[in-house]
């Protein structure tokens, strides 16, 4: 009689749905699951993230037993654990006398390749299914991108509405628009209210998680004196039915806004739960789009939601697959510099970079305007090397796995990729920062000041980042025009922008090694 079939699951398919289980039975499957060395080390991941995606294995685990499958848990500490995914699956294999192994394709292109390379030495079939939890296959991905000379989000999200029939009327956009972005661009409100988020106090299986992880990787960044996240299918119901009723109708509207010591305002907070897969994101959307037929939410913050989930996410996916492995490496503003110590720090009196950074150190969380254009612009403008930011972004954000993380910040924030997937470099001065925040009023330094001592950095690193690639961006019909200001302004003042910003160059100090890959 042949053994059971080897179903290995990784710690972000946490779905009962999951291709490798769908057609299986209970009395023929082994489902494995592995915490691994590997995959919390090869970056000096976030504590949070750690406990987060740990903890919430544990308790799937736990469902699978309950509902009586069979699960082999391979737990971090567990004596003769050997620290990577291919050689927990070759022992499972020799251990449980396995047939086959079926796995559903992992979403980090590393992984993919460390599972190809276990065809040969594995002495059993090993099918590597596709992922169907995202709306677009891959293949139809590399179709769309194949037929067109510009890979656009906004024209793959009218694909992916149309696909999914979300927020239509017939074969046109409800409310006669794709796009309500013009509309979700308000500057804090001092009168706003937001509700707060959903805790999720630990249980006693993260509590177990908790100890081993702040015994076990001490020297790792953040904290976990806040941990709240949702680690079950349950909690993040719970999160998603708070979000739609208290927050989504003001999403929109405020989504851009940033609020110093607001962590949350009217984020979601889901990413972490879509990304693990306890909560799916076709239902988020369409729980979303219900709200707005029953006159609960508003349009353009419904509209925005979903754009988030059918369009960026699933383009940025297809991206990583489509850019992969060159992506990685892309640098093409040669940017060299090391990243900055205050990025893991704080200690800078920059109030927006340092409230960010003190967000990611307490939460590993912010939202995506204080990532893109506080955080992101000045790596961006001070010409920090891409891979040491990459690396950053994927060690301090409970939702940051390499393929969702990679596009984002070396193509949207670095535009390491030459425009391929952003139209323009995301640059800008302290005065955005100062239109969306209130950031900028209790400063050591002056917004509206543009040079010399005491100016808002963010002022001369703007106009030194453009000078610095005015090669490669002059050309580029939507920041090109910055270049014509530029001539305009008489030499003494270009100077003082170029020295203001040399001075502010000077003074970084680079973050010591040994968080990031080699």
């Amino acid at each position: 009689m042949p053994g059971p079939v080897l179903v290995p699951v990784l710690g972000d398919q946490l779905t009962r749905d999951l291709a490798s289980l769908r057609g299986r039975t209970k009395k023929d499957t082994v489902i494995l699951m592995m915490e691994v060395a590997d995959e919390t080390t090869y970056v000096k991941h976030h504590k949070t993230k750690i406990v987060l995606i740990l903890s919430a294995m544990r308790h799937f685990a736990a469902e699978l037993r309950k509902a009586g499958w069979t699960v082999d848990y391979i737990a971090l500490e567990d004596d003769g654990n050997s620290g990577s995914f291919t050689s927990e699956i070759s022992r499972a294999v020799d251990r449980h006398g396995a047939s086959e192994v079926r796995v559903v394709e992992p979403g980090e292109w590393r992984v993919l390749k460390a599972l190809e390379g276990l065809k040969g030495p594995l002495p059993v079939p090993l099918e590597i299914l596709p992922d169907d939890r995202f709306v677009c296959s891959l293949n139809e991905f590399y179709t769309w991108a194949q037929s067109r000379d510009t890979l656009r989000m906004e024209n793959f999200y009218r694909e992916m509405r149309r696909k999914t029939g979300l927020l239509m009327d017939g074969d046109e956009p409800e409310g006669g628009q794709w796009n309500y972005d013009h509309d979700n661009r308000a500057s804090p409100d001092k009168d706003m209210d937001p509700p707060p988020a959903p805790k999720f106090a630990p249980d006693d299986v993260t509590c177990e998680v908790i100890g081993m992880v702040e015994r076990r990787f001490a020297d790792h960044f953040g904290s976990l004196d806040k941990f709240c996240w949702p680690v079950t299918s349950d909690q993040a119901e719970a999160a998603l039915d708070a979000f739609i009723t208290q927050r989504l109708p003001d999403f929109g509207t405020y989504q851009d806004a940033m609020v110093h010591g607001s962590d949350d305002l009217f984020h979601s907070l889901l990413s972490t739960s879509i990304n693990l897969g306890i909560l799916d994101p076709v239902e988020c959307c369409r729980r979303a789009e219900q709200a707005f037929r029953d006159g609960k939410a508003p349009i353009n913050a419904v509209e925005g939601f979903i754009r988030q989930i059918i369009g960026w996410r699933e383009y940025i996916r297809g991206m990583y697959w489509l850019e992969m492995p060159e992506l990685a490496e892309a640098n093409a503003l040669n940017a060299t510099r090391p990243l900055p110590e205050f990025f893991w720090t704080g200690e800078t009196e920059m109030r927006c970079m340092a409230d960010c950074v003190r967000s990611t150190r307490d939460n590993s969380h912010a939202h995506h305007i204080q990532r893109l254009m506080v955080l992101g612009n000045f790596a961006l403008i001070a010409g920090v090397r891409p891979q040491e930011v990459e690396d950053w972004f994927l060690v301090v954000y409970a939702d940051a796995y390499e393929w969702v993380e990679l596009p984002n910040v070396a193509a949207m924030a670095l535009w390491a990729d030459k425009g391929r997937l952003a139209s323009k470099p995301y640059a800008a001065s302290g005065n955005y920062i100062n239109k969306m925040s209130n950031y900028c009023g209790d400063c050591a330094y002056s917004v509206s000041k543009k040079t010399g001592e005491g100016a808002c950095p963010f002022n001369p690193l703007y106009w030194d980042f453009l000078i610095r690639n005015r090669k490669v961006l002059e050309s580029n019909h939507r920041i090109g025009r910055a270049y014509a200001t530029w001539d305009r302004m008489k030499p003494d003042k270009q100077q003082a922008y170029l020295d203001s910003a040399k001075a502010v160059l000077d003074g970084l100090k680079p973050a010591s090694g040994g968080w990031a890959r080699d």
